[in-house]
């Protein structure tokens, strides 16, 4: 909708990371986002804002949670890609 419109577009991301059980279709799903996310901000020339709460690690800070024009993050939010 985002797109069609051109709109900016916001996701507020919380993640503690991907599971084991999960498998591999959830660690591809990040990557599918994250090249629709490079599609949205280079070809369509749109604004993406993510806003980081507590908990954001693992997958989703490597790819999707830093990939804003600006990045949010709540105050004191945990934010990490792994262990601490």
């Amino acid at each position: 909708y985002a797109t069609k419109e051109f709109l900016p577009l916001i996701i507020v991301c919380a993640s503690g990371g991907a599971r084991m059980q999960e498998g591999s279709l959830s660690l591809m799903q990040m990557a599918k986002i994250s090249s629709a996310l490079y599609d949205y901000q280079s070809n369509k020339k749109l604004f993406y804002v993510p806003i980081l709460t507590s908990p954001t690690t693992g997958g989703v800070t490597a790819s999707f949670g830093m990939l804003g024009d600006i990045i949010i993050a709540e105050p004191n939010a945990y934010i990490a890609f792994a262990g601490k």
